[in-house]
């Protein structure tokens, strides 16, 4: 397996799970453009990804809310990458992000933040995709890889949250399910140029509440939560020739949660 020339884009490269999909990436050859709204940790990761290999990444800020800016920054990253043949979109608002009226009960969930949180799950994804079909298509090796979540394929059991301050806004699961469409949607459009294929992580260890960490094990057959780097070994086979003949899947990586 080998990725070695292949240029990559990662959106919310600055992320927890955004480490691990850059990691892969480089470790495996491909040069990375680490795109995050966060420009502070867009530096950070380059310098941590080019610590593993000179040369290997450059940053790009951008504000996935706005359309314009992140065609351009689809732009920048061709400009300076010299091309793209990996567009990898995990960028997106989680159950802890920090925006007021989305991780509250669901009475007090608001329209400005669903809207918001569907402009970075599920438009952007759109956006980004139609800005760079052209350099994917002409790299002979054009891969998209989407991340979807558990939860856009199951309905969450709210008792696992019982007594803590944990949330699961419903924009959320509903982007994650509206990525598996898109999913499929793209993987037939753009064939047979760029192959289109999804992730579904479980839930990720972030040193949840034992109370909730306990109900989660307990209905995981590997009887654990994910770690980051579970999800390099997806990452790296969607984006190498190993699935060369695979497009419009999702790829679950949840320690066996949907298989009940």
């Amino acid at each position: 397996m080998n990725l070695s020339g292949r240029k990559a884009l990662v959106t919310g490269g600055a992320g927890h799970i955004g480490l691990a999909v850059t990691e892969a990436l480089v470790e495996l050859g491909a040069t990375i453009s680490v795109l995050d709204v966060d420009a502070a940790g867009c530096d950070k990761r380059v310098e941590h990804l080019t610590g593993l290999r000179e040369d290997s990444a450059v940053a790009v800020v951008c504000d996935l809310t706005d359309e314009q800016a992140t065609r351009q920054a689809i732009k920048e990253s061709v400009r300076r990458l010299g091309g793209l043949d990996i567009l990898v979109h995990c960028a997106a608002y989680v159950g802890t992000t920090q925006t007021p009226g989305w991780a509250v009960p669901f009475e007090q969930q608001t329209v400005e933040a669903w809207d918001t949180a569907i402009r970075v799950n599920l438009t952007s994804p759109f956006v980004l995709a139609q800005e760079a079909i052209e350099s994917l298509s002409a790299s002979g090796y054009g891969s998209i890889i989407l991340f979807s979540s558990i939860y856009g394929m199951n309905g969450p059991d709210m008792g696992i949250y019982a007594c803590t301050d944990m949330a699961n806004p419903a924009g959320y699961g509903a982007s994650k399910g509206g990525i598996l469409q898109l999913t499929r949607h793209l993987a037939t459009t753009l064939a047979p140029r760029v192959r289109v294929n999804s992730i579904s992580p479980g839930g990720v260890w972030r040193n949840q509440p034992d109370a909730f960490h306990q109900r989660y094990i307990s209905r995981t057959p590997l009887h654990r939560m994910a770690k980051e780097e579970d999800l390099k070994g997806a990452v790296a086979y969607l984006a190498s020739d190993l699935s060369e003949y695979v497009t419009g899947q999702n790829l679950v990586v949840d320690g066996g949660w949907t298989a009940w």
